[in-house]
């Protein structure tokens, strides 16, 4: 018999201040043009930290913090691909079925990009494009995302347990 589980999953980061000299953030798997950089030990995109969290709430082991720390820091592997690979790695006998990312920032301007990280985050879990849901809020600027000072994402994973 076969029941359904819900995990919800969080991250953010905060902008670092001068000018980005890649002229890109991560986010969702993707490069997506901005002015400046996410202060962080790894590329920073939230969007995939989030969904590492969510995994981790199904699976109870905590990668990041944990394996992503050793990963980044004493390997010097900052791809946040890498990370959610490894929280996927303790799923058993369980799948995702659906996704929802909300993410809320001033900027980048995310419209453009959505259909994108839609099509990344579907490759990265093994599901369909159609299965992932991405919106995007400024939160009428009532927090520092919102006022552009960051990005913060919070992502809700729906799995089917066999």
């Amino acid at each position: 018999m076969s029941y359904s589980v819900t995990t919800i999953g969080q991250d953010s980061h905060r902008f670092n201040e001068g000018v980005n000299e890649d002229g890109f953030i991560m986010l969702g798997g993707i490069k997506v043009p901005h002015d400046r950089s996410f202060s962080a030990n790894s590329d920073g995109d939230v969007l995939l930290h989030a969904l590492t969290n969510a995994v981790s709430g199904y699976t109870g082991i905590n990668v990041l913090g944990g394996a992503a720390d050793k990963i980044c820091l004493e390997q010097g592997i900052k791809d946040s691909t890498v990370y959610l690979a490894e929280a996927l790695k303790s799923v058993v006998g369980a799948k995702i079925v659906h996704v929802s990312c909300t993410i809320e920032c001033l900027r980048p301007k995310l419209m453009p990009v959505i259909p994108a990280m839609k099509e990344r985050v579907a490759e990265l879990l093994g599901i369909t494009a159609s299965a992932v849901g991405i919106t995007a809020t400024t939160g009428e600027g009532l927090t520092e995302f919102g006022r552009g000072e960051g990005v913060q994402v919070f992502v809700v994973v729906s799995w089917v347990v066999e």
